[in-house]
């Protein structure tokens, strides 16, 4: 075997036993900075409009602050497996801001993701020349003990529990964030949603659906204990979806919230109380006491149920934010051949370079139809 061939088949290996062992396989090759082996087309120039508000950053070649409070602050998650998606939602973002200068992205990368944060972060850079944002990096030891077996063994990873621990890993003069999830596009500007009021003492906003079912979201015997379940006693709970959230950080952090949440992940590794991932402990401490945003920012379901990921329709209403919450992800379901109608919704966001997926195929490296996303 020559040496581009055994390189090839260590970084086969690497993008196969990452995506199930991110921790030990990126150890096991210290040293090899593994780098997407997806290409991204440049987005187009966006910039604010005459209407906007003036700001000095916007010379050539500077960026905005990350602790300047007249921005739009916009924290999501940044992996080598969502990163296609992380890219598309970035991309409607600013599509449909009217001042999308006025953005700050703040990336949440895993310490031990296949691609470093350093390689994710000039990967946004060239995609979003002009893009204000900053990467940070979470450390997954600090929750990976708490985290129990789920339904889906995604809602295991542990950057799905980092928006617990935004109060701790953003700067602490960020007092807002919009949280969203990277598998969604923003259709209608994201300024509306920041505008959002967090009245009294709320902390976060959200869409609630309180026709669902809210029992089915933890066991009978959480139930069955009343101790447990007098959480509830004093509030009204509605399931509420945690990819699309307005956060008040200072609230947060005076609050210890993110300890709350742990309180209640780590009697979940004692006594079995729900089945999901990072959602439970959120309604747990906050279903029934959130600020109620309109639906339309989150039309979520689009990605099936966590089994079978079937297709859905969309709600009924209008739509602001479309969200493939769910097994189903819209730019898998497309290069299978396979999309639900939803899908193509998605499609004019995605910046993939598609001649570089098919100069990789014509060159081989793609074996048996499977892309290992690493070089």
């Amino acid at each position: 075997m020559n040496g581009g061939a055994a390189l090839l088949c260590v970084a086969f290996l690497v993008s196969v036993f990452g995506c199930l062992f991110p921790t030990l396989a990126i150890r096991s090759f210290p040293g090899k900075e593994l780098t997407p082996n997806l290409r991204f087309s440049e987005a187009p120039e966006y910039r604010n409009g005459p209407e906007c508000p003036s700001r000095r950053h916007f010379h050539e070649g500077t960026f905005a602050d990350a602790c300047d409070a007249s921005l739009v602050h916009i924290a999501m998650t940044l992996d080598s497996e969502y990163l296609r998606g992380s890219i598309a939602a970035v991309h409607s973002v600013l599509r449909h801001a009217p001042c999308p200068d006025s953005m700050f992205f703040h990336f949440v990368s895993a310490e031990f993701d296949p691609v470093s944060p350093r390689v994710l972060t000039q990967l946004v850079r060239s995609t979003f020349p002009s893009l204000n944002f900053k990467v940070y990096i979470f450390r997954e030891d600090t929750v990976i003990n708490l985290i129990s077996s789920s339904v889906r063994q995604a809602l295991e990873n542990p950057l799905n529990y980092a928006r617990n621990y935004l109060g701790d890993i953003l700067d602490p003069c960020v007092h807002r964030v919009i949280y969203l999830d990277s598998d969604l596009v923003v259709v209608d500007d994201v300024q509306k949603l920041w505008e959002t009021p967090l009245t009294g003492s709320r902390v976060i906003g959200a869409p609630e659906y309180c026709h669902a079912n809210f029992t089915k979201y933890f066991t009978d015997g959480f139930w069955a204990n009343p101790v447990l379940s007098r959480v509830f006693r004093s509030r009204d709970p509605c399931y509420f979806n945690t990819g699309v959230m307005v956060m008040d950080l200072e609230r947060w952090r005076e609050g210890n919230y993110r300890r709350k949440i742990e309180n209640w992940m780590e009697l979940q590794k004692k006594r079995r109380i729900y089945e999901l991932g990072s959602l439970p402990p959120f309604l747990l401490v906050f279903a029934g006491d959130i600020e109620a945003i309109d639906h339309r920012w989150n039309q979520h379901g689009l990605g099936g149920d966590n089994v079978r990921g079937s297709c859905r329709p969309l709600h009924p209403g209008p739509v602001s934010l479309l969200h493939w919450s769910g097994k189903g992800k819209p730019w898998v379901r497309l290069d299978e051949k396979r999309p639900c109608p939803v899908d193509h919704l998605w499609e004019p966001y995605d910046l993939l370079n598609h001649s570089n997926i098919r100069r990789v195929v014509a060159e081989g490296l793609l074996g048996g139809g499977r892309s290992s996303y690493f070089s």
